[in-house]
């Protein structure tokens, strides 16, 4: 079989480790990272063979419910253990150049960084500003519009493998809780994936974080994945922040939830009140 695409055994051997390392269930075919592993050679080969050769084609994703804690239930996607190694030898070439262009106050799901470290700069600078706004994207990773995210990706690789499998990726679908039957959409990357995580961050960096460099530079924030804390002098400065964010949200497709967004006033030993 030609070989189109430069990826080596090695990167292939490599992403396994990671996905076995991580452990997770089983996706749409039943098999077990256990089971994966029982002819795990020849497995792997034949990953590689089809990716070298533009002939791999993902699978639906599995889709599962949890329960959020705040009531209702968050739909988290299960990709095949096969299909997350796919998926992880194109984050491995494609993360590091990434990562050069994200914003410094992104800290969701990125290299060396945790929630914790959100935290920590949001408590020193509710000490700064007196006020608070927190955005919430209503269903952000099932309304990623794919073709305007397929054109963002396109700036940054130019490597036809990546874009192929990413696409493909995106086409794959899903399959319901209750269901074999596979639903496809132009919009969406499940939560849960592998890859979603980046091609998330590379989506908000462009519709979130480059303009507020741009537009709102006054007006510090933080942003884990798609949980946004932008800070605020007076009131009157949040509220036109929050109407302008929900107004860039909507050029994107996306929209702001207006039931968890809000206005927050930073109480304090100095501030007493309104």
């Amino acid at each position: 079989m030609t070989r189109q695409y430069a990826i080596t055994q090695d990167r292939v051997q490599t992403a396994w480790k990671r996905v076995k390392r991580n452990q997770g269930a089983a996706g749409i075919d039943g098999v077990s990272i256990e089971d994966f592993e029982k002819d795990v050679e020849s497995n792997l080969y034949k990953i590689w063979n089809r990716m070298t050769s533009g002939s791999y084609f993902p699978p639906p994703v599995r889709i599962v419910e949890i329960p959020k804690s705040s009531g209702g239930k968050r739909k988290l996607g299960i990709p095949t253990v096969a299909d997350r190694i796919a998926q992880t030898v194109v984050k491995m070439e494609l993360e590091p150049a990434l990562e050069k262009i994200f914003h410094c106050n992104s800290y969701g799901y990125r290299p060396g960084r945790q929630q914790r470290d959100a935290l920590s700069v949001a408590r020193k600078r509710c000490w700064q500003y007196d006020w608070a706004v927190e955005i919430d994207i209503k269903g952000y990773f099932d309304n990623i519009d794919h073709e305007l995210l397929m054109g963002l990706l396109s700036e940054h690789t130019k490597q036809k493998w990546i874009l192929l499998y990413v696409q493909r990726w995106l086409k794959a679908g899903f399959c319901g809780p209750d269901s074999t039957t596979p639903i496809s959409s132009d919009k969406g990357s499940p939560q849960g994936s592998v890859i979603s995580p980046l091609l998330s961050n590379l989506f908000l960096h462009y519709v979130f974080d480059t303009w507020m460099e741009k537009e709102q530079t006054n007006r510090p924030f933080e942003r884990f994945a798609d949980d946004i804390l932008i800070h605020c002098s007076t009131y009157e400065d949040a509220l036109a922040v929050m109407t302008a964010t929900a107004a860039r949200l909507t050029e994107w497709k996306l929209e702001m939830n207006k039931d968890k967004s809000r206005i927050v006033y930073c109480k304090d030993d100095k501030r007493d009140g309104l």
